[in-house]
Order: C-alpha cells, then sequence, then structure tokens
C-alpha cells in the first residue's frame, strides 16, 4: 500500500530509516518541522539524540496540519520509538513522557534534566547512538511504520517501545493518557447537570456478593494496562510472604513520594488487582483529574447552593491557633474553589470545598485536614457509592467508640455460621502468637460494624493491633478487618523493636503522634494497653453473632442495598453526599470513583494534633441512645488520647 511518509530529523536515524522506507513508500525529508509541508499522511521526528522542546513543537504542529505522527529518539543509552500520535485523540507523547518520567525511580532529577533540555536544545549526540544501534532503532520505526500504513495500529496507539543500545533487546509498553496534559486533555467542566445522581439498577454478579464486577473479569485489562515498570500508572509490586494471608503491594507514584496500597485475600491473584484498584482509588482521591474546577467563590455568594463546611467537623480554636497549623478557621467570605455534588437529602446537586471533596495534601487553603475517608471504587456508580458509605461508617464507629470509651459486646467467635471466617480465624490464631478479640461496634444507624483487636500472647513483638470494619453482612465486615489486622502483624515487629523508644515518648506526649502510623504503633506498646481497657474488660459475657447481628434477605440488585443504606441516613436527618471522583484511567473500564460525604459522622484523622471532633454532637449524644450513658457526654469526658486506628 502506497503511503507519503514525511521524515523530519538531520541525524542518523533519520537517514537509515529514509533508506528502508524509499522503496515502498513516497518519502520528503526535511531537517526540521518550520520547512515541512503539510499532505503527509504520516510524519517521522527521528533524532540521535533527546529534543523534548521538539516533541512540544510537534504536537502543536501536526495538529494543526491534522497529520498523524511517530517519533524515535535516544535518551541515555536508550532508544525509544512511539508513541503514534493521532491529532484528534488522546495519548500524546507528552503523555507518554510524563508517565515514564513518574514510573522511573528518579523522576525528580529527570523531570530537571527534561527541562534542562527543553531549554537548551538537548544534548549534540547520545554516546550510544552508533551506527550499528541506531540502525537496529530503523528496523524498529520501520515496522511500525509498516503496521500503520497496513493499518494494523492496536498495538501503536498508547504504546512505546525501548530499545537498549548495548544489548539491542526491546520492549514495549503501554501507557494511559494523562487526563490533565497540557497537550491533549479533553476534560469537561464540572457542572450541576454532570454532578446529578440518577440510581440504576444494577444486578449483582454473583447471588451472594455485593459486587457488580468480579475480579476475574478485571484481571487481564487491570493487570497489563496499570502495573509497569515503565510507564505504568502503578509502577511496582511487592508479595509479602511473611504475612498471615496472600498480602500485595502495589506502588503509587506521586512525584514527591512513592505511596503503597495493598490488597489481601487469600489468594495473591486476587490481592493484587485489590492492590491495583486501591492504588486507583487513592489515585482518583487525590486532587480532580474527572473534570476541571469551575467554581471560586465564597460560601457567602454560594450559601444557598453549598456545604457549609462547619456541619462536616473542624477542628478547634486552640488547634487553630498552633504555631505553624496547616489549615484555616473557616471564613464564609474568603474565596476558595469548589466543586459540585449530589445531596441524596435534598435531591439535588450541591456545592463542596474541593479540599474537602479530595485529599488534604496541598492544605493552602483548607479548612479541616481530610484523608481518604469516604473514598470508594466500584465497578459502577452504585456500587462505589455503597462501599463510599460503608468507609464512613466504619470510621465513624471507631472513633464514636474510642472517643466515649464506650465497653462495646464481645463476639464469641464459636459462634459463627461460615467456615471460611472460621479458617481465618484459625490461621491468624494458630500461625501468629496472638489471640482475637471481636466487638460488636454497631451505632445507632443499626450497620453492623465491628472492632477487632489482636493480643500478643508473649512478651515480643507488637502488643495490641486493632481495625474495623463495616457491612450489611456482618460476616464480611469481620473478614475485612481480620485481613486488615493480620498485615501488620508480622511485617512491623522490626519498625516496632527499632523504635520503641520513640513511641514510649508519644505514650508520654500525645502531640509527637503525627503520622497514621504513628497511631498503630503507639498502640503496640503493653504500656499502652491500659487505654483499652475500656474494650479488654474480661468481666463481661461473650455474645452470639445471631443475637447481635439477626440474618436478613439479601438483593439481587446492588442498588436496592444502596437505597437500604440511604433509607436508615434519610430517617437519621443525615444528608448522604456524593462527588464523582471519577477520572478517564478509571472510567476507560466502567469502573467509577466517589467520595461520600456525611456530616455529621466522626471524620478519621491521622495526627493528634489535626482531631476534628468540633461541632459534631453524635459524639456527645449517641452513646445515650444506645444506653452505654444516662445524659450526654461533655467534650471534657471524651478520650484524650490518640485513637488506635492503623
Amino acid at each position: 500500500m502506497s503511503a507519503d511518509i514525511l521524515v523530519i530529523g538531520d541525524g542518523i536515524l533519520a537517514e537509515l530509516v529514509s533508506e528502508h522506507l524509499k522503496n515502498d513508500y513516497r518519502v520528503w525529508n526535511s531537517e526540521d518541522m518550520a520547512s515541512a509541508t503539510s499532505g503527509a499522511d504520516l510524519a517521522l521526528l527521528l533524532h540521535d539524540t533527546y529534543h523534548p522542546a521538539l516533541h512540544v513543537q510537534a504536537e502543536k504542529h501536526f495538529r494543526q496540519t491534522n497529520t498523524p505522527w511517530l517519533r524515535g529518539f535516544v535518551s541515555f543509552g536508550e532508544a525509544i520509538v512511539g508513541p503514534l500520535v493521532h491529532p484528534d485523540q488522546t495519548g500524546c507523547s507528552q503523555c507518554a513522557d510524563m508517565r515514564r518520567l513518574m514510573a522511573g525511580r528518579d523522576r525528580k532529577e529527570m523531570w530537571k534534566v527534561q527541562n534542562m533540555l527543553r531549554e537548551k536544545g538537548g544534548i549534540p549526540r547520545d554516546p550510544w547512538s552508533s551506527r550499528s544501534g541506531l540502525l537496529q532503532v530503523a528496523y524498529h520505526v520501520s515496522a511500525e511504520v509498516e503496521r500503520i500504513v497496513e493499518g494494523r495500529q492496536a498495538q501503536l496507539s498508547e504504546h512505546i517501545q525501548f530499545i537498549d543500545l548495548q544489548t539491542l533487546t526491546s520492549t514495549r509498553h503501554f501507557f494511559l493518557p494523562n487526563p490533565v496534559c497540557p497537550v491533549c486533555s479533553r476534560l469537561p467542566e464540572d457542572s450541576e447537570e454532570r454532578a446529578r445522581i440518577r440510581l440504576k439498577p444494577i444486578v449483582k454478579h454473583s447471588p451472594d456478593s455485593y459486587r457488580t464486577k468480579s475480579i476475574a473479569s478485571l484481571k487481564q485489562a487491570l493487570s497489563t494496562e496499570y502495573l509497569d515498570s515503565r510507564t505504568g500508572f502503578l509502577n511496582g509490586k511487592v508479595r509479602d510472604l511473611v504475612s498471615v494471608f496472600a498480602d500485595v503491594s502495589v506502588n503509587l507514584p506521586l512525584f514527591s513520594h512513592d505511596e503503597g496500597t495493598a490488597g489481601r485475600s487469600v489468594s495473591y491473584a486476587d490481592s493484587e488487582i485489590t492492590a491495583i484498584l486501591e492504588g486507583m482509588e487513592r489515585y482518583c482521591g487525590l486532587m480532580p483529574r474527572g473534570k476541571k474546577t469551575m467554581v471560586r467563590d465564597c460560601y457567602a455568594n454560594l450559601a444557598p447552593y453549598a456545604l457549609d463546611p462547619t456541619t462536616a467537623g473542624t477542628h478547634s480554636e486552640e488547634q487553630y491557633a498552633l504555631p505553624n497549623f496547616p489549615f484555616q478557621p473557616f471564613d464564609p467570605k474568603r474565596e476558595m474553589n469548589w466543586v459540585w455534588g449530589y445531596s441524596f437529602k435534598e435531591e439535588r446537586p450541591i456545592l463542596v470545598p474541593e479540599l474537602m471533596a479530595y485529599y488534604s495534601m496541598g492544605f493552602g487553603e483548607g479548612v479541616v485536614f481530610e484523608t481518604s475517608n469516604g473514598c470508594a471504587l466500584g465497578g459502577s456508580l452504585e456500587e462505589a457509592i455503597f462501599y463510599g458509605i460503608l468507609e464512613v461508617v466504619e470510621r465513624d464507629a471507631f472513633l464514636l467508640t474510642w472517643y466515649a470509651q464506650l465497653p462495646l459486646p464481645r463476639l464469641d467467635p464459636a459462634t459463627v455460621n461460615d467456615r471460611e471466617l472460621l479458617l481465618l480465624i484459625d490461621r491468624m490464631q494458630t500461625v501468629t502468637n496472638y489471640d482475637l478479640y471481636l466487638f460488636d461496634a454497631t451505632m445507632e444507624n443499626g450497620i453492623p460494624a465491628v472492632w477487632t483487636i489482636a493480643k500478643n500472647r508473649g512478651a515480643e513483638g507488637l502488643h495490641l493491633v486493632c481495625a474495623a470494619g463495616a457491612h450489611p453482612d456482618p460476616i464480611r465486615a469481620v473478614k475485612s478487618s481480620i485481613y486488615e489486622t493480620a498485615a501488620m502483624l508480622m511485617t512491623l515487629t522490626d519498625k516496632y523493636e527499632a523504635n520503641r523508644d520513640k513511641y514510649l515518648r508519644m505514650l508520654q506526649d500525645s502531640s509527637l503522634v503525627k503520622k497514621m502510623d504513628d497511631h498503630a504503633m503507639l498502640y503496640s506498646l503493653p504500656e499502652a494497653a491500659e487505654r483499652l481497657s475500656f474494650l479488654m474488660d474480661g468481666s463481661r459475657p461473650m455474645v452470639s453473632f445471631a443475637e447481635r447481628f439477626p440474618g436478613k434477605n439479601q438483593n439481587h440488585d446492588l442498588t436496592d442495598d444502596l437505597r437500604e443504606l440511604l433509607g436508615v441516613f434519610q430517617k437519621l436527618d443525615l444528608d448522604v453526599i456524593v462527588v464523582d471522583q471519577t477520572t478517564p484511567e478509571v472510567g476507560r473500564h466502567g469502573l467509577s470513583c466517589v467520595r461520600v460525604l456525611i456530616p455529621g459522622m466522626l471524620p478519621m484523622t491521622f495526627g493528634q494534633h489535626l482531631t476534628r471532633i468540633t461541632g459534631l454532637k453524635r459524639v456527645l449524644e449517641v452513646p445515650v441512645k444506645l444506653g452505654y450513658v444516662k445524659q450526654p457526654l461533655r467534650v471534657d469526658e471524651l478520650n484524650p488520647f490518640p485513637h488506635p486506628f492503623p
């Protein structure tokens, strides 16, 4: 098939490729884009070194001429071919460079190098650009051109190829388009109508499941498209062979640091997919990447259509007055960014402060510290909302129990009518030196919640580890909490031993508890066990699962389960607000990610100085409703110590 090929470049690679192609295609040569004419079926930008500024220029030029193009260049002893860029599609050369940069180990240093090369025009010639090496690269470029001309492009768009110029080995890697790419991004504007939620029937993938997509249906796409050490959205994985169960961690590369996310189950294959999904969820919650934030104003002007941040709990006046405190007291006249969410109570879209809808990593304009509380990923929007609500319930139950020091009923594991759970418990207590204590932490909403404690039978290692779970099926809540507990027991012992003096200082001075890990590690100390005596009092009799959790019929449609949860909060006069955080990377396979806010519920925070209970009356009043106390608590009666949530 004949085609017009434009070759731009003045080095050996451009020369060799032109020689290969001229027998089969009409080849035009140009040393620069300024003199290149339009009308080619395909343009090739080929250099013996790396000129990042030229690639940015090419994106603009070929979009104007509506010409698909492919690049080939050499960078630090490695040739890179691709991607095939279509002017009318996402997934350009800048997306590929961003993924390549982020997946690399030296991303900060390489970012500086890349900026330097853009400003200075690149280096004259890469030392590894030998003629024999570039000849191999030319063959790869020519083969790509043949595939493109013949219409076999499936493996070219959103892919780049690496050729090692020392060994001449080559590998092909997939990359995800960057949703905020300055060149090809096509994000829609955030809007009131886009935020509106209309629940649809979603049949579960199996009768005993609470998911709408199975792990098996996601395995192929997630493992090949999201996890790659060279260009991956996630760039590494580790199988933990020490933990009690199958624990797999994957790495989410952020510019400032690496963030690990984990999957835990009885299968390493399932745990890997769960870890990938967890990484996708974390990514979605960091900042808006699925739509452009359009509203910047003050609450005083937006009040009829906006959430009052103080209804979701704030820090105290004393906290805001601390030196270098990273957040500012709420000022209704201070401008900030707002995103659209949906209020199920009012059945209409509502504006939410951007830094309450996403993580608080940027601080700056933030009013309160926000974590991943209420963030959830699902096989549908309905599924994501369902699990987002459950996470809010889980954290609220844990914190309310802690602050009010509720003597929760202890559950008898022997009364469980679930073989898998009994095996999990048996393995935990047999393989490790820990006993499991299960407590019913269900609050006034009636949604089953559990608090799990693993207590060391010996003198070495972590003394206590806590976890929590919430689910309409209490067995699933317990399993989830056991996986979380087990993940810490074997892996953190060395850290505990190495830093024991540090944690002893935290025991004496709660203000030293600054990070997430500090909370769990503080209660690894046997000396801290007294603080959990309100739960660990052995004088109370255990209760059966059947007594605490009467059975209920399971729906075939997950949306029916979701409507039941929404009905619970409607009766309690609590709003459920949902912000859709879904990004193009997540939405490409029909997944959804949301942030669920339930103003009035206790939000999880880490760092004793960042506690958020001001304005949340439930921590004072719910203990009365549950019959634990006879009158509402006072703020000065609440537990003053850091919580033990891991």
